[in-house]
């Protein structure tokens, strides 16, 4: 039988109860990983918990004749996370990628969000994604191999409204997923991040009160998380082992490359600049290449998640 992609490789899937993260824990695991489903089984907001959605992937993995186990620890809290590594060497003695796909929504109108919304947003997403990876980090680095595929968003790319605290936290996590890169390639450990496009009960509350935004949401339906899985099991993959601190996005049956910040235009004066002169000749020089604000004039016209 031909060796399948990622054949005993174990794998941590954060958030894999429903959604992208179940599709990728069950195509990892036809892929021939061990994987651990990981899932508190809160709604999205956040509250509550339920050991049902982990367990019930795992259920449908073994079914399928795959391997894995269902853990409930949360990734917002340090102890946490390395309990969640932890529970992939206790069970598959080893651990070789980790899928930070965990995350909650408290959306609000920046200058109506409270403390508590930004920050439950930011420890999931971004505090959750650093404690997960630092926990796998040194196990990568003795074994000289491991790889992490962080979930970004268009949110943090490009913007959207009322989720300052979710755009802020995926932004942040490009930033950690370069560091990580950037620091580990010598171990030749890997880190990419993929922004997907699909509908999942994350942006299952996107209103539809109008025809405009049924048929908005009608296209996002069409967009299911089994086209995210095939990339991240690549990414994963020894195949992809030349491929880091790099930024995809998955739409449908396509797969981008997004654009990682550079100098588009720049602007110079011998004698230096005062702030007069930068409003009369520096800034009117530079507005001929900023980026219009409104997302209409994204050609993409990204639906973020």
């Amino acid at each position: 039988m031909a060796q399948k992609m990622v054949q005993d490789k174990v794998v941590v899937v954060t958030g894999a109860g429903g959604g992208i993260g179940r599709d990728m824990a069950l195509a990892l695991a036809a892929a021939g990983a061990k994987v651990v489903v990981n899932d508190i089984g809160t709604s999205t907001t956040g509250e509550g918990t339920d050991a049902g959605p982990a367990q019930k992937v795992v259920e449908e993995i073994k079914a399928a004749g795959g391997q894995a186990v269902a853990n409930m620890d949360s990734v917002a809290e340090g102890p946490a996370a390395g309990r969640i590594v932890q529970c992939a060497l206790d069970h598959f003695g080893r651990i070789d990628g980790v899928v930070n796909n965990a995350g909650i929504l408290r959306d609000r109108f920046f200058h109506k969000m409270s403390l508590d919304e930004w920050d439950a947003v930011l420890k999931v997403h971004l505090y959750g994604s650093y404690y997960m990876a630092r926990a796998a980090a040194n196990h990568f680095k003795e074994q000289e191999s491991g790889a992490f595929v962080h979930m970004t968003s268009t949110s943090g790319l490009i913007g959207n409204f009322g989720q300052a605290n979710y755009s802020a936290a995926k932004l942040g996590l490009v930033a950690l997923s370069k560091s990580i890169a950037l620091d580990m390639q010598k171990f030749h450990v890997r880190s990419n991040c993929i922004a997907p496009f699909a509908w999942s009960r994350m942006i299952g509350s996107i209103p539809t009160d109008t025809p405009e935004q049924q048929a908005r949401v009608a296209k996002i339906q069409q967009m299911t998380p089994n086209k995210i899985a095939p990339l991240a099991v690549y990414l994963l993959s020894d195949q992809a082992k030349d491929v880091n601190a790099q930024v995809f996005a998955v739409r449908n049956n396509e797969i981008f490359l997004m654009s990682q910040p550079r100098p588009l235009r720049s602007v110079h004066r011998s004698e230096g600049w005062t702030p007069e002169f930068i409003a009369e000749h520096g800034m009117p020089a530079l507005k001929a290449s900023f980026v219009p604000m409104e997302r209409s004039g994204d050609v993409f016209s990204w639906d973020p998640v």
